[in-house]
């Protein structure tokens, strides 16, 4: 015990130390892989150490090669920081180890667990009696709803997809929208679709599917089985699908409708932001995460399944001694054992409550107004895309300069944001995820933004 307690207070020391110091660390990494590779390696001692040692030594060692993502500067991919209670009630996790893969043993974990999905299901408009399951990511989030989906669209279809497999079995059509994110490509390899069997609809210049591209493929699709993959927040330039008129039109037609809204789901939270996901509910499946958006530590994401009984019939394990009480965590994602990523989200909930949430994602959309605004004044800057969510896309006036731009802002270190290409062309994208960032911070890398580019 002793060794134990003076383990963690070693780690308490060091995160409080690191948490301390964002504001005047970089928040680009100053040593990369190889120099962290040497900085861990070596043979691996004859001889152990004592724990407290060996977690000072360790977070000595990693210090050049962290990443400022719980500070108010990083804007990169779309990663949000960690609010204080999802923080400290993440500790709790590590230090309870719970398998929160069963509502018979776990009881505590998956009770929150439940808890919160039904909160979050309150919070966004989708039906309560939803199934909710904690898996890693929005990749993994989209492979569960997807694979559900085939395993139903199958099953009404007259194929039993557990005894049967896929040899032989109906083609099933896949409908996606031109500037999906990779993960729905990704997802659909795993549940054996390829990308030659996807049917792409034309998107607009913001990346939102078009109605009428769609009412062509689903006429197209006949009567075979069908999924229609929708997107509420492009991840380059923040757009949603029109789900208001696409989601009708495709259950017109029997399909089965799945939203990826890894991060744009949370615009159902905001009043003043609702009307982006109207049409939502009437969806079969979601995609979203709790690491983005609401501010929890990785990993956590969250897949949304209408009738649980769907999840079952692809999920459920069965085995002599697995004992089935009520429906448990294993029912609805293909995971036995994990531990409870469900606790860091009950926590950040009731820190939070209703009206939190909703100023949360608000803030975050009035600082990609507030860094657009900046952005428009800097000299040779062009804003790419509208920016109505959390998404800010520029560029300048050549790609090389583009990308030599982006390069110069990770080696200033004053913020974080990450390259892409859009429509042919470099572009350079900030993402306003975290509840850490201020006005403040946003001004500081606008500055830094425009002394870059004119240097």
């Amino acid at each position: 015990m002793d060794e134990r307690a003076r383990a963690l207070e070693a780690a308490h020391r060091a995160a409080v130390e690191f948490l301390a110091g964002l504001d005047n660390r970089p928040v680009w990494p100053r040593a990369d892989l190889e120099t962290m590779v040497d900085a861990f390696g070596g043979a691996l001692p004859a001889r152990g150490a004592d724990a407290e040692q060996v977690v000072a030594d360790l977070a000595e060692r990693a210090g050049p090669g962290l990443v400022g993502i719980p500070g108010g500067r990083f804007f990169g991919f779309v990663i949000g920081g960690t609010l204080p209670a999802a923080l400290a009630a993440d500790w709790l996790v590590s230090a309870w180890d719970q398998n929160a893969g069963s509502s018979t043993m776990t009881t505590a974990a998956v009770a929150m667990e439940r808890v919160a999905g039904a909160w979050i299901c309150d919070l966004l408009g989708l039906p309560a009696t939803a199934s909710v399951g904690f898996v890693t990511g929005a990749q993994m989030s989209n492979w569960v709803c997807l694979s559900v989906a085939q395993h139903a669209v199958l099953r009404r279809a007259g194929w039993d997809l557990t005894r049967s497999g896929l040899r032989g079995a109906p083609t099933t059509r896949v409908i996606v929208g031109a500037h999906r994110h990779g993960s729905i490509d990704r997802a659909l390899r795993f549940a054996g679709v390829g990308l030659d069997e996807l049917v792409v609809v034309d998107a607009d210049d913001q990346g939102r599917m078009l109605p009428a591209s769609l009412a062509e493929a689903l006429a197209a699709a006949s009567d075979a089985p069908t999924i229609v993959c929708l997107q509420a927040g492009e991840v380059h330039t923040g757009a949603f699908d029109p789900l208001a008129e696409l989601v009708p039109m495709a259950k017109a037609h029997g399909a089965w409708v799945h939203v990826d809204g890894a991060f744009g789901l949370w615009a159902g939270a905001s009043p003043a932001l609702a009307h982006l996901t109207s049409g939502l509910d009437g969806a079969d499946s979601w995609t979203t995460d709790a690491h983005k958006t609401l501010n929890v530590p990785y990993d956590c994401g969250i897949a949304v399944v209408r009738d649980p009984a769907d999840s079952i019939a692809m999920f459920r394990a069965g085995g002599d001694y697995l004992v089935y009480s009520s429906l448990d965590p294993w029912d609805v994602t293909p995971e036995l054992s994990r531990r409870a990523r469900g606790v860091p989200v009950w926590a950040a909930l009731r820190a939070l409550g209703r009206v939190g949430v909703a100023a949360l994602v608000d803030r975050l959309v009035e600082n990609a107004r507030r860094l657009e605004a900046g952005l428009r004044a800097v000299p040779g800057v062009e804003i790419v895309n509208d920016v109505v969510y959390t998404q800010v896309m520029f560029r300048l006036d050549d790609d090389e300069r583009t990308r030599a731009l982006g390069a110069a802002i990770l080696a200033d270190g004053t913020a974080a944001l990450t390259g892409a290409e859009w429509r042919g062309r470099a572009v350079l994208r900030c993402s306003m995820s975290s509840w850490a960032t201020t006005p403040h911070d946003v001004d500081l890398t606008v500055a830094a933004i425009a002394r870059l580019a004119a240097a």
